[in-house]
């Protein structure tokens, strides 16, 4: 069965901060035209809190996600691939879209710090979107 929706793999290492904040966004922005996953190679027990609260703030709750460890099926599922500057490796497959986003990482910082990341998940994910879900005329 095939989709025209495109698909997108946020990748980080703990699969537990910036990866989780960016598929929050994606999934809120995309309004359910893009399919969303996230992963990580070493993958935490639980989403980091304070990532959680700095969706909360944004108005997107992230509770519910857990960390998933990274599979060669959802690179090869997946049309993008976004690593989160994390030096995290993928399979590489012909035709896929790779993309390394360099981002301060949110482990062990406080909220003031986690902002202005979550902010620049933000401003990408939006342009993602606009690359990936061209107006329609």
């Amino acid at each position: 069965m095939t989709t025209d929706k495109p698909s997108v793999l946020f990748v980080c290492v703990h699969n537990a901060g910036r990866s989780q904040m960016a598929a929050g966004y994606l999934r809120e922005l995309g309004a359910g035209r893009i399919e969303v996953r996230s992963a990580g190679s070493e993958p935490k027990d639980v989403i980091n809190p304070v990532a959680v609260e700095a969706m909360a703030e944004d108005g997107i709750d992230i509770t519910g996600n857990t960390p998933k460890i990274l599979t060669v099926d959802a690179v090869k599922e997946s049309d993008v691939v976004i690593t989160m500057g994390c030096g995290d490796a993928c399979p590489i497959f012909p035709g896929k879209r790779y993309e390394d986003w360099e981002l301060d990482d949110p482990a062990g910082q406080g909220i003031d710090a986690v902002r202005p990341i979550r902010d620049e998940i933000k401003r990408r994910v939006t342009e993602l979107v606009g690359e990936l879900l061209p107006a329609r005329a």
